[in-house]
């Protein structure tokens, strides 16, 4: 596994994120890989205003508990002439002072840029 080291969010679980078996709920992991993805999205682009238009292929290998480290992995994968695609791997650091790190689920998460009308508008990335 790729190993990443500057996680676009990093959070810790806390108990109001649970589900009632007592995990993380599913839907507060898919809003910060949601974030994470659109913080990649404007860090590539250096464009403001992205909507999110499909979330592929997200499967929850593992739990995630509260007191977990999450973070939140992502890299641009594909810029297309309105769309950008961003990868975001997530992994949970447990708590306890364990200091294991387990990837728990990734997804691939395709932006629109759109403009201050929230009109569909071209992208053009700057050479680095």
């Amino acid at each position: 596994m790729h190993t990443y080291t500057d996680p676009a969010i990093r959070i810790t679980m806390m108990p109001r994120d649970t589900n009632p078996q007592g995990t993380i709920f599913g839907g507060i992991i898919l809003s910060y890989i949601d974030t994470a993805g659109a913080i990649e999205a404007h860090r590539h682009t250096r464009i403001d205003r992205f909507v999110t238009v499909a979330m592929r292929e997200v499967i929850f290998h593992k739990p995630v508990f509260v007191g977990d480290l999450v973070s939140f992995y992502a890299e641009t994968t594909k810029v297309g002439n309105t769309s950008i695609t961003v990868r975001v791997i997530v992994e949970a650091e447990r708590y306890g002072g364990t200091g294991e790190r387990i990837q728990v689920t990734e997804a691939e998460v395709v932006y629109v840029a759109v403009d201050e009308h929230r009109k569909k508008m071209r992208i053009t990335v700057a050479a680095p």
